[in-house]
């Protein structure tokens, strides 16, 4: 992390009288003189007035980008890495260069010569902000467009094979603290982690929380067939070896860029770019220099958004000035920026550029700070930051078939036993001493009983299981209790086997009670994973209770967690509940990454909950029938490209990012096979997918499509999902009623677009309440036979939507709430036709929580 100051110094926080601390103090103390110089201070003159000069650009070990540009006379740069060199820079001067050690780091006195008018080699055209008429008369318009002419891709497309090295740190730190922050009584016995407090580039002190370090071997072949592989060779965590949900989520912050995009993915939210193709339309550029990086002249333009309340950067482009390639780039985020939880975003790139048409990635760092509550400035808040250094590439040299196989998963203890010899090697940069502590006070952390009590805390709250002891968790503590129309009042009480995220079994059951019914109800199942490599795993469950039959369609294959029969607040009343009684067997396994073959056995009989509120009687040659009695094997394809997860254990983190959900799923039902009373076979669809659309915001798209192909009675049919509460449930109808529409075959799609702001910013008073606008429309399609009807005694109630597409519309509002915590979101709902239907519902309001970005 690099640390900078004009004309102040830092305030660092001293060590308690503890020996060992005074011990370790004086340790880093010595060694962070004796071995680097990570600090230097001093006055930057004219040379021949004495004068003290301002903005000047000074670069750090022959940086193409600045590190600090002056507003005095006086500077202190402190880096992450070693100093040894210093480069100063302004128009008009001659760029001066220093060596640095430590016997010369502090009061530095740096004097610039005036450039002989035959010497200057830059075009000053303006440092301030320039009107032109059209942006044709804009010379950094003139710029951009070479730029975009020539395009540039990324190289490793170009090559047969390649590889190259891949050095990543993330690191979290607390900021904004203050001595009232620290005394308070939640850090009682703990308040010697403030012994780790440094002072940040703001002046404020900050606490390393949180790092981890990885390196990765980057492998890939584009002919001929394309392939690769990025295999984790070593990896170190603070204090969290074994919590990868901790160390993943915080790698899933972030994504991958290209600066040469019109639009960049950050939060899975997009961002204009200010080198793509449309930038005009979202920037004011300025050609401020040229400047010298590394031997090679290159404009300076800055850039800032037209609008500061849109989704946008500010900041400063490098761009060759004979190739037209972007050699680096910084991008700030506005103060006004929309995002939740996010105060402020800055990236630094830097690229290689090997021919006319290619570029390289050489150093990306990303920082982003977050503040739970509040957006002010100096508010308690989280620096979380990531630095990437690409490093020893090869290009079109043999490499082993072998390397593109499928080998263990990444998380394993080989990755993390390596040792700090490695490390010092590994590392493009030493370790601060921040960075280096943090390795200290987490290891102390975790020998502390308040801390892991606080830890538990957390943990329950996000698995909703409570560790009772070793082995054993109670939940899901949100589950217990539950309430409907046939069961009344419903206690549920659950546990489940857990000795670590990464278990490769699991045992799990419940039980209820419903105290209007006077029933117990029970689930059980287990599941065990022979092999994390195809991840092939076998389970065996069986379960006895009141289920919401047609709450999704192409359900899901959990074992022992029914659909929820709870309506605390609903329209209407919930009566169509079934008896259900299950057991089920299935087994699993992935032959391809992100790619599951999946067969179920399942036995079941279904019957009504309550026969005077819900018929479920059916006709069986010429008899009438209560229970429908069920045997099917059905085989699923779950297929999610690009996905990531956190663990390798029998359940897995999949963390959130645009990757898509595809499912294909045969049913045969099997008559005769343990008393069943069908054959059929049913086959479905379905594809979930987020789609960035430019910069007007986020689209999601869920389709999905299946055909019963015999005649079934209503337990087995497909039931077009409806959502009668007033809570949001995806991929449900609002204004539908449970069981209005039955269909042998059916088609829905559900379309609903984030906007992020992009209308209400436009809106004089609205727009400081930063509210963001949703749009939607759902559709569905089916059709029902005569004999589908004629099987059901009730069959003449239902049909399904084939005189023409049903569907909804809305809008919704989503950002509702104060400072950074806007979690709120409520929607308006329209039934768009079938309308002369009896007791339905033409409009309503959905509302419910809805945390992200």
């Amino acid at each position: 992390m690099l640390f900078v100051c004009d004309n102040c110094l830092k305030k660092r926080m001293m060590l308690n009288n503890n020996p060992k601390h005074n011990f370790l103090f004086f340790f880093l103390l010595f060694t962070s003189f004796s071995l680097a110089q990570n600090r230097v201070s001093g006055r930057i003159v004219d040379e021949k007035n004495n004068k003290e000069l301002t903005k000047v650009d000074i670069f750090i070990n022959n940086s193409k980008i600045p590190a600090l540009t002056t507003t005095s006379g006086s500077f202190v740069i402190q880096s992450d890495s070693l100093i040894s060199t210093l480069k100063f820079s302004r128009k008009s001067y001659t760029p001066e260069t220093l060596d640095v050690t430590p016997e010369t780091s502090e009061n530095i006195l740096v004097q610039l010569s005036q450039a002989q008018v035959s010497n200057i080699q830059e075009i000053v055209i303006n440092t301030g902000k320039t009107k032109y008429k059209s942006k044709k008369e804009n010379p950094a318009y003139a710029i951009m467009q070479k730029v975009w002419a020539r395009k540039r891709n990324n190289g490793l497309e170009k090559f047969d094979t390649y590889s190259y090295k891949e050095y990543e740190k993330t690191q979290f730190d607390l900021n904004n603290l203050d001595s009232t922050f620290m005394k308070k009584k939640i850090f009682k016995k703990l308040d010697f982690i403030f012994d780790y407090a440094d002072s940040t580039a703001s002046g404020r002190l900050g606490l390393p929380i949180f790092i981890n370090e990885a390196v990765y071997e980057n492998y890939g072949k584009n002919k001929p067939e394309k392939d690769s592989k990025r295999t984790l060779v070593a990896q170190k965590t603070s204090g969290f070896q074994d919590n990868q949900v901790i160390t993943v989520s915080a790698k899933n912050l972030y994504r991958e860029i290209n600066i040469y995009d019109n639009t960049l993915n950050y939060f899975d939210i997009g961002f204009q770019s200010p080198v793509g193709s449309d930038g005009f339309s979202t920037y004011d550029y300025s050609l401020v220099d040229t400047i010298a990086i590394h031997g090679e002249k290159a404009f300076h333009i800055r850039y800032q958004p037209k609008r500061k309340d849109i989704l946008a950067f500010q900041g400063n482009l490098y761009i060759d000035t004979d190739t037209y390639a972007v050699i680096g780039a910084t991008l700030k985020s506005t103060q006004k920026i929309n995002v939740n939880f996010v105060n402020s975003v800055s990236t630094q790139l830097e690229y290689d550029n090997p021919d006319e048409t290619t570029f390289l990635p050489k150093k990306l760092v990303t920082e982003f700070e977050i503040s739970p509550f509040s957006k002010k400035k100096g508010s308690k808040s989280i620096i979380a930051k990531r630095s990437v250094d690409y490093s020893n590439y090869e290009f079109n040299k043999p490499i082993d078939p072998t390397v593109f196989k499928r080998k263990e998963e990444e998380y394993e203890d080989d990755f993390v036993k390596k040792d700090d010899a490695y490390w010092t090697k590994a590392r493009p940069d030493t370790l601060s001493k921040s960075e280096q502590g943090v390795y200290n006070m987490l290891d102390q952390l975790q020998q502390t009983p308040k801390f892991n009590h606080m830890v538990k805390l957390f943990e329950t709250l996000g698995s909703r299981h409570y560790n009772a002891f070793k082995g054993v968790d109670i939940g899901p503590i949100f589950s217990i209790y539950g309430r409907n129309e046939v069961e009344g009042d419903r206690i549920r009480l659950g546990a489940r086997s857990y000795f670590g995220l990464n278990d490769t079994w699991r045992v799990q059951f419940y039980t209820a009670y419903g105290f209007k019914d006077q029933q117990i109800k029970y689930g059980v199942d287990a599941r065990y994973m022979f092999n994390k490599l195809n991840r092939f795993m076998i389970g065996a469950g069986t379960s006895r209770d009141i289920a919401q039959l047609g709450g999704q369609l192409t359900s899901g294959d959990g074992m022992t967690g029914p659909q929820s029969t709870s309506t605390f607040f609903a329209r209407g009343e919930n009566n169509s509940l079934s008896s259900v009684n299950q057991t089920r067997v299935f087994a699993a396994i992935e032959p391809w990454k992100n790619v599951q073959f999946r067969v179920d056995g399942v036995m079941q009989s279904i019957k009504s909950a309550n026969l005077e509120l819900f018929n479920l009687m059916y006709y069986k040659d010429g008899n009438l029938r209560k229970t429908v009695n069920d045997s099917h094997v059905t085989f699923s394809i779950i297929a999610k490209p690009g996905a990531k997860f956190s663990q390798t254990g029998i359940d897995r983190y999949q963390a959130k990012n645009l990757a898509p959900t595809i499912v294909l799923r045969y049913t045969r039902g099997i008559e005769g096979l343990f008393n069943a009373d069908f054959n059929y076979d049913k086959l479905q669809f379905m594809l979930s997918k987020p789609f960035l659309i430019g910069t007007i915001g986020k689209t999601i798209v869920n389709f999905e499509a299946g055909k019963n192909f015999n005649t079934v009675p209503l337990a087995l049919q497909n039931i077009i999902p409806a959502n009668l509460s007033y809570g949001l449930v995806p991929n449900t109808f609002s204004q539908l009623n449970y069981y209005e529409f039955v269909a042998d075959s059916y088609v829905t799609l559900n379309l609903e677009h984030h906007f992020n702001g992009k209308i209400l910013s436009y809106i004089p008073l609205i727009k400081k309440l930063k509210l963001r606008e949703i749009a939607f429309i759902r559709g569905a399609y089916g059709s029902l036979s005569d004999e589908s009807k004629a099987i059901n005694v009730e069959g003449f109630k239902y049909s399904a939507p084939n005189e023409h597409i049903y569907f909804e519309y809305g809008f919704g509002i989503e950002n509702i709430g104060i400072g950074n915590l806007r979690i709120f979101r409520v929607d308006f709902n329209w039934r768009g036709n079938y309308l002369d239907r009896p007791d339905i519902s033409k409009f309503g309001i959905k509302a419910g929580f809805q945390v992200g970005f």
